[in-house]
């Protein structure tokens, strides 16, 4: 049976979106303090409202206190103020990468070994990211990411090269991602557009990621996923930043962590909006809507499109329950470049990752095993097909070669009952399909 629109929570989605004033600016309510600071996206299209508080902000600490509240993590480097300084040549703005909520990103280059800077394009090139103390995010979540990825080393999270606590300066120095984030090659105009391989590629590593911190020993809910939070290295391998609003999973016996709603309007999901109530599934809704991204080439949130149009979710469900309806979805930038059966098992992925019953969602290692076959899935004609343009032939050469060596891993896979069992679940098998199913409410 089809999902059904929920009317109770269209009605409680246009008084939260009010009370936020999202797309008008800041809006601060008594009860709550929390503060939507909207995020601008460099190519001027609708901005996501970010949901921080506002007492994150407030005053630094001093650094022997902020030395008791480092978690020990002796890989990681200690940089003086200065040696960023001439590492990013005074943070130049023809240096800077980007700008966020903690603050902005520069280029910058240190020795390999070390932490002296060093002449520009020799040594390690490294992202440096400064703490803006006029800004929404302060030195709680400086600290949240110096302690989670000064403990977590996994291909599919970015590398935390080190710090910088000097007076009240605050520092992060990580590894340069050379190809910025999926927001970008997603929504930025003039950019060539992702091929389906590549796709889901980001999308197979950034669950990785995702799956690796939710079965942590101590596992951590990344809270914060979105397109301008997952960077790409060279060859598109996708890598989770900017840690600062993580937090530590439940204990024992109990279900979900309680805390303010902090996160990005239109990633969050509807139950810890509702609630405060965080667990693994809020994340795992998160996921859903960047897939949703990945399929559609539409953001999350988009005042810009016509009414009915805004929230990609909500407009996208009719469709994601309906096989033949499925590739009206699809980014018309593709050009028809896809395999159907990949289209219809992504869609079936995202509907159930989207369930309004959070119970219901799969498990981000569910949602692992059933990306991975999706990376070789070939067309009918059993051959993969790139959209190119007249002046996209180097990345398209980029873009085949990623390809071919999405194939040439897949061949060691073999066969896994297990991921099997897995893909039924969650695709259509014995245990039943999510996309025909209606989600409790």
């Amino acid at each position: 049976m089809a999902e059904s629109t929920c009317t109770c929570w269209l009605v409680l989605g246009r008084a939260i979106s009010s009370c936020w004033g999202f797309g008008k600016g800041r809006c601060c309510t008594r009860s709550s303090k929390q503060i939507v600071q909207p995020e601008f996206p460099s190519d001027g299209t609708q901005p996501n409202g970010k949901v921080v508080s506002s007492d994150v902000a407030g005053s630094i600490p001093s650094t022997p206190k902020v030395a008791d509240e480092i978690r020990q993590a002796s890989h990681l480097r200690i940089f003086a103020f200065s040696d960023l300084r001439a590492a990013t040549r005074n943070f130049r703005p023809d240096s800077k990468l980007g700008v966020g909520g903690f603050g902005s990103v520069f280029k910058g280059w240190i020795d390999e070994h070390g932490t002296s800077a060093v002449k520009p394009g020799t040594g390690l090139t490294v992202a440096v990211k400064q703490l803006n103390h006029e800004g929404p995010q302060g030195h709680r979540e400086w600290l949240a990411e110096v302690n989670f990825l000064g403990q977590f080393h996994h291909p599919n999270l970015v590398k935390l090269i080190g710090y910088c606590i000097e007076d009240d300066h605050r520092l992060l120095v990580y590894e340069f991602m050379p190809r910025g984030s999926l927001e970008n090659h997603l929504f930025r105009h003039g950019v060539l557009p992702l091929p389906w391989a590549i796709r889901i590629k980001i999308a197979f590593g950034a669950a990785k990621g995702l799956a690796f911190l939710h079965g942590a020993k101590n596992p951590v809910i990344y809270r914060d996923f979105k397109t301008s939070n997952i960077l790409l290295d060279s060859e598109y391998n996708a890598k989770l930043s900017d840690f600062g609003l993580a937090k530590d999973g439940p204990e024992g016996d109990k279900t979900h962590v309680s805390t303010r709603v902090m996160g990005t309007y239109g990633y969050a999901a509807p139950e810890y909006v509702m609630t405060g109530h965080l667990t693994s599934r809020s994340d795992v809704y998160s996921f859903g809507v960047v897939l949703l991204e990945l399929l559609t080439g539409r953001r999350s949130m988009d005042k810009s499109r016509p009414s009915g149009e805004h929230n990609l979710v909500e407009w996208a469900r009719p469709f994601l329950n309906d096989k033949r309806k499925v590739f009206r979805l699809v980014d018309h930038r593709l050009d028809g470049q896809y395999p159907l059966k990949g289209v219809q098992k992504a869609a079936a992925l995202a509907i159930a990752c989207l369930s309004r019953d959070a119970k219901s969602r799969p498990l981000m290692s569910e949602v692992v095993t059933s990306l991975e076959p999706l990376q070789i899935m070939k067309d009918a004609q059993g051959n993969f097909h790139y959209h190119q343009t007249a002046n996209g032939m180097k990345d398209r050469h980029r873009f085949n070669s990623v390809a071919n060596s999405i194939k040439h891993q897949a061949s060691y896979q073999g066969n896994n009952h297990h991921q099997q069992n897995a893909l039924g679940r969650l695709n259509g098998g014995p245990n039943g399909n999510p996309s025909q199913q209606s989600p409790k409410h």
